[in-house]
């Protein structure tokens, strides 16, 4: 007997809502990767996007525990040589809030087309407001984070 997999057009997306304000950012990143390539649905498929819409505001307001604040560096290359350049997380917070959110469900997600269909479904703002009302999305609190 056969199992059932649903067609790619036939896969229900949701558009969810999550509040990232105190949320420890490595556990709100694995939640968040997970709902993007749909494990918490019961026609999940490792080889097919069946995830969810998520939409995080207050990226702003994430918090790192121990000394990450200061000790974490992020690190982006230019392409030429001799260019790594490199920001802590208290500096990356207060630039770029958003991107500590996205590199790290990005990391969490698998490095293949699939992956990068998926991540392109994370929508990520600094703070409370965000352009996707017209979708209504639908508040989704991330389990003990």
């Amino acid at each position: 007997m056969a199992t059932p997999y649903p067609k790619p057009h036939e896969v229900e997306r949701k558009w969810l809502l999550v509040d990232l304000s105190g949320q420890t950012v490595g556990r709100a990143a694995s939640q968040i990767a997970s709902i993007l390539r749909g494990k918490h649905k019961p026609t999940y498929m490792p080889h097919a996007d069946a995830g969810d819409f998520v939409v995080c505001i207050n990226a702003d307001k994430v918090r790192f525990t121990g000394r990450k604040l200061d000790a974490k560096q992020y690190h982006r290359f230019t392409g030429h040589i001799g260019n790594l350049k490199s920001l802590s997380a208290r500096e990356m917070l207060a630039k770029k809030p958003e991107e500590i959110i996205k590199q790290a469900v990005r990391r969490m997600l698998p490095r293949t087309a699939l992956g990068r269909a998926q991540f392109k479904k994370l929508k990520v703002y600094a703070g409370a407001e965000h352009p996707h009302a017209a979708q209504r999305p639908e508040p989704y609190t991330l389990p003990h984070s």
